[in-house]
């Protein structure tokens, strides 16, 4: 018996990716394009594949050093020189620079050196020419995702958000509707449309801080070697969907037209059946309307191969869909969790320590839950201490006043004494 096959997610992709390929669903040439590599090395991996089996798309390096690693005290003497001569050079230029001191080391592995050291920063490039973009030859290669604030229910109701998907290739459109464009709605309409056609490869959206952050990372988040989140975006990473973000609303032209059909029959639609709810206009978004639109709109893609996943094995959406926050434990084996103290059971098999961090999940029904290494908790809610009460300083005592009765020396007597002397003088005189 071999034992357990550890595989990372990009083999496990490979892996149901060749499955199709073995069994005649797509070709090589559309399983490159699937996995984003050469038609070259599919070909390798996949021969790999046939030979040995799941065992041929592990990494031959994995556990293994690099070969071409670079030792610590090189780096360490380049960065050195750097900041002592060479601050404010470009790497490329001070790759050269460093190569006339006999510290050879290649200006983008510089480049990557100084920006994790905080010594260069990355330049905008010049504005590229814009060129009508040809549309994706498969279904499911990319989906264009975006919000449309709109009267729904008529010019003197609310504004409501219809948050809209629409595939590229094929103009296939999904949609939901909600009070604006929030997490929730996002991840419920990806959540439907993963339900009726499959993981698609790619999303293409605005610049939202929803969909991707933008945010310097945190000293915990540092020490742990991760990058900052949104929980749409760690979503979409559990399910290899990759985020592409759009820098001008015509760079999503598709979407964005396809706001005004639904504003237009979709408004129509409201109106001629009466419906003034949420509720209502998405009972008839998920019944028939989408149905009906697609039906209508929608065109076969250029390629036959569909590019969306299904859902892996184990893999649940409730599950992927969450807010997820990290909490550190305290002494008495608590956590604080909106305004609320949660008991972790002492019987959890691992039961963890105090300062040890763990994941505080909530489903979007709020159901709560508690994980520590990738494995659910028992905890109850308990009820909060009150909160200590400063104590209250006696107010100070208050000085007794005391009538101070000037001397006979003061100026002031003195000038009163003088005043008077000079008044009896000249009754005297008269």
């Amino acid at each position: 018996m071999e034992g357990h096959l550890l595989m990372s997610r990009k083999e496990r992709e490979r892996q149901s990716v060749f499955g199709r390929v073995k069994r005649k669903e797509l070709r090589l040439t559309e399983a490159s394009e699937l996995l984003g590599v050469s038609y070259r090395q599919t070909k390798r991996s996949y021969g790999r594949y046939v030979k040995e089996g799941d065992r041929g798309l592990v990494h031959r390096g994995r556990g293994r050093e690099s070969n071409r690693k670079i030792e610590a005290e090189v780096k360490a003497r380049a960065l050195a020189y750097y900041v002592e001569k060479l601050e404010g050079f470009g790497p490329t230029l001070a790759a050269e620079k460093l190569a006339e001191q006999g510290l050879v080391v290649d200006h983008e592995t510089l480049r990557r050196w100084l920006v994790q050291a905080g010594l260069w920063q990355k330049h905008r490039k010049r504005r590229a020419h814009r060129q009508r973009r040809e549309r994706r030859a498969h279904f499911g290669e990319l989906v264009q995702m975006d919000g449309s604030p709109h009267h729904w229910f008529g010019p003197d109701g609310p504004e409501y958000t219809l948050m809209n998907l629409v595939d590229d290739a094929t103009g296939t459109t999904l949609s939901l509707m909600a009070e604006g464009e929030t997490l929730e709605i996002a991840m419920r309409t990806l959540w439907r449309w993963i339900e009726c056609y499959g993981i698609p490869k790619a999303l293409y959206t605005d610049k939202k801080n929803l969909f991707k952050s933008e945010r310097e990372p945190t000293p915990e988040e540092q020490l742990a070697g991760e990058k900052p989140m949104t929980p749409f975006e760690k979503a979409c990473t559990k399910l290899g969907i990759e985020i592409i973000r759009a820098h001008s609303p015509q760079a999503k032209g598709r979407v964005e037209r396809n706001h005004a059909v639904y504003q237009d029959r979709f408004l129509k639609e409201l109106k001629l059946r009466d419906i003034k709810s949420i509720e209502e206009a998405n009972q008839l978004l998920k019944a028939t309307f989408c149905d009906t639109l697609n039906d209508k709109f929608s065109k076969p893609p250029r390629e036959k191969a569909d590019y969306h996943r299904k859902v892996p094995k184990g893999l649940k959406l409730e599950e992927v869909f969450v807010h997820e926050q990290r909490r550190r434990i305290a002494n008495d084996w608590t956590i604080s969790y909106g305004a609320n103290l949660y008991q972790i059971h002492a019987d959890n098999r691992p039961l963890p320590k105090p300062k040890d961090h763990v994941i505080v999940r909530t489903s979007l029904e709020g159901k709560m839950s508690i994980l520590y290494r990738d494995k659910k908790l028992l905890f109850a809610p308990i009820a909060a201490p009150p909160p200590k009460l400063k104590p209250v300083a006696p107010p100070a005592p208050s000085r007794p006043k005391v009538k101070t009765k000037p001397p006979q020396t003061h100026p002031w007597r003195k000038n009163i004494t003088h005043l008077f002397a000079e008044a009896s003088n000249e009754t005297r005189t008269v």
